[in-house]
């Protein structure tokens, strides 16, 4: 049964990202190995660009349409490009999507984010698990240790660059990342996972799929993740560990589609925490190695239902519940969360094409004060009222007005709206123009309004009394808008290019602004004196060298420009516009061998950045892949990263000052077997 609304129950996809290469760097990587020969039934790299092009994706408009036309900034990862990139977790993979900073900060974790703005607490990117947000409320971003799920039952990974807010709501200030799981009669039968290497102590996952008597189909997994230590002169002490286990079945009754699913997990993240302590004193402040495993445990259970009314009407209704357990030597958090969504989709008249929706939202949290860490109150409760409405308006055959707007109500700063409207035109068949201009906001989180942080004072200015990071009541949303052009282009089925330029325009940023001085204890409330501006050129492009091979590029171009308001006294919020790179870029190439071979190549480049007023180098990372199927249903592959250097540093941690681990080259193999 075909369904048109598939933004909150999402339509399985057979194709690859708008891809991208041209550039000849590669050509000697992989030019040893280009030998005519056999390739893979249903590998994409035999596709063509057109159907590469046509991939269906849902996250622009919450409704299905085609790559190329989308107005949006908009990378798809699928499936064969998990396969083949050899990635083993979903940070990696997004190294290779243009406008997205990726940096690890230790072994287990990550600063991520879209358009500037990086850190390990990056708080303008909303992250979505099958229409399940796990952005969260406590510092207003992503715990990447926790985000664990099973790369072969992923169907697609779709990243919007730019503000989401008018379907997603606040938080999709510079993007959204949406991964979308397959459904499970795509599951079945049994599978089998083992990866192991000099940097990965294991990682297993078994899966059984089958049917229901209802007719529906199931899947249920477990997973073990098991990664080692980064490096550190002085001991990196960040190996993590995950356990998870998790089920999804679906099944439908005439109109009707149902999906319920849910994960449980339990991990530990290892680090090195530097704990301020002692009584004050004259310089320098007392700091305490700790090293500490943060206990990580949660679950999720979901229900989806969607009904379609007819040929040109649909309507969705999701139901979640996750819970979030954290207990570290800084973090101790306990956070349950219910969500409900309900929208509709519905052709009024012709040229016209409407989705609208309903949202609520409540969170309890649980927290624990230590002398480092406290909120007050300790425990909250936090509700949010949503609704949204679209339409998408066809103006000619090849013309598309798109005009739509959130509107949100929350507990710490209020109303607000978010609209957006957006124009694409499809001078030819194998061409999209496209513009947006679109207002985002990223709303206060739990932490801003009720933290005591006690930070690590900076090396030569310490003042020998606790520096404290305290919340403030006033703090507001921070808004932006922003403008993007788009334009894409299929040549002959022989190359494509998608390139964006981009200006974002942002108001009321975060700043932390002294208001005591010595001898009394440093506060620093959170306050919104800060503006600026970005601005930059996303591409990404992709050649089809020959049936069975395709090269592939993306590039980066980021300009930052930010400064204090309001006479602040703030003398660290600016230098976050130098903590994501000006330049980066990625060269892939997918190349089908005889014998049933695959080699897979990339070469990345990162340019330098300064986090916390220390540099840190650019660095080219090469990664390589051989896979080898001797039967239909058995792979094995032998997977190199980073192997162009023993090691290098990536990123900094920030407010919670732990140690840092610079990025090993890791060698290891992996087996898939399908039964």
């Amino acid at each position: 049964m075909y369904k048109r609304m598939r933004g909150l129950h999402p339509r399985p996809a057979a194709g690859t990202q708008l891809g991208s290469g041209l550039l000849a760097g590669l050509l000697g990587i992989v030019s040893l190995c280009a030998t005519a020969g056999t390739t893979l039934p249903d590998d994409l790299t035999e596709m063509s660009l057109e159907a590469l092009m046509n991939i269906e994706v849902t996250s622009v408009s919450k409704r299905p349409e085609k790559q190329i036309g989308a107005a949006a900034a908009i990378f798809v990862i699928t499936q064969d490009d998990l396969h083949r990139w050899g990635v083993t977790n979903i940070p990696e993979a997004l190294r290779r999507v243009p406008g997205l900073n990726v940096a690890r900060i230790d072994a287990n974790k990550w600063a991520i984010t879209a358009r500037g703005f990086n850190s390990r607490f990056a708080n303008k990117l909303l992250v979505l698990i099958d229409g399940r947000s796990v952005y969260t409320p406590l510092f207003a971003g992503v715990y990447w240790e926790s985000q664990e799920v099973v790369l072969e039952d992923i169907d697609r990974i779709e990243v919007i660059r730019g503000p989401g807010g008018t379907l997603w709501g606040a938080n999709a200030v510079n993007g959204v990342i949406n991964i979308i799981t397959k459904p499970a009669a795509e599951t079945q039968g049994s599978l089998v996972s083992v990866t192991a290497g000099n940097e990965i102590n294991a990682i297993t996952t078994v899966r059984q799929g089958g049917t229901l008597d209802n007719g529906g189909a199931y899947r249920v997994y477990a997973q073990y993740t098991g990664y080692d230590e980064g490096y550190n002169a002085d001991g990196a002490h960040d190996d993590w560990r995950n356990k998870q286990v998790g089920f999804r079945s679906d099944w439908d009754r005439d109109n009707d589609d149902f999906t319920l699913q849910g994960d449980y997990y339990h991990g530990t993240a290892g680090q090195l925490s530097y704990i301020p302590t002692g009584p004050p004193g004259p310089p320098p402040t007392t700091i305490l190695p700790v090293v500490n495993d943060t206990d990580m445990d949660g679950g999720n259970l979901l229900f989806r239902w969607a009904r379609s009314l007819g040929a040109t009407s649909d309507l969705a209704l999701q139901l979640y519940y996750d819970h979030v357990g954290r207990d570290g030597v800084v973090l101790f958090e306990d956070r349950d969360t219910f969500d409900i969504d309900f929208q509709h989709q519905f052709i009024p008249r012709a040229g016209h094409d409407i989705i609208w929706g309903l949202g609520f939202r409540h969170i309890h949290d649980d927290t624990d004060a230590n002398p480092t860490f406290s909120l007050q109150p300790s425990s909250r409760d936090v509700d949010l009222y949503s609704a949204f409405i679209q339409d998408e308006i066809i103006m000619r055959d090849d013309m598309r007005l798109t005009l739509g707007s959130k509107f949100e109500q929350n507990d710490f700063s209020g109303y607000e709206y978010q609209p957006n409207v957006r124009l694409a035109w499809e001078p030819k068949a194998n061409q999209t123009v496209w513009g947006a201009i679109s207002r985002s906001v990223r709303t206060p989180a739990r932490g801003e309004h009720d933290v005591r942080l006690r930070l690590v004072p900076p090396a030569g200015a310490d003042p020998g009394v606790p520096v404290l990071a305290v919340g403030n009541d006033d703090y507001g949303s921070e808004e932006l808008i922003a403008y993007e052009l788009g334009y894409r282009l299929n040549y002959h089925n022989r190359w494509s290019l998608d390139t964006t330029v981009f200006y974002n325009d942002y108001d009321k940023l975060r700043t932390l602004d002294p208001v005591t001085t010595p001898p009394a204890d440093v506060l620093l409330p959170f306050a919104n004196n800060m503006s600026g501006e970005t601005h930059g050129l996303e591409l990404a492009a992709q050649w089809r060298v020959r049936p069975g091979w395709l090269l592939n590029a993306s590039y980066t171009w980021l300009g930052m420009d930010l400064k204090l308001d309001n006479g602040s006294m703030d003398t660290a919020s600016e230098s976050v516009e130098n903590a994501s790179p000006n330049n980066s870029a990625v060269l892939w190439s997918s190349l089908d061998l005889e014998h049933n071979l695959e080699f897979d190549s990339a070469l990345r480049y990162v340019g330098n950045v300064k986090v916390a007023g220390i540099d840190i180098d650019s660095y080219v990372a090469l990664d390589l892949r051989l896979g080898w199927k001797p039967k239909p249903d058995l792979e094995l592959s032998l997977i190199g990263q980073n192997l162009t250097d023993g090691r290098h540093p990536e990123f900094l941690p920030d407010f919670i000052d732990t140690q840092p681990t610079e990025v090993k080259r890791n060698i290891y193999a992996r087996l898939i077997w399908h039964f």
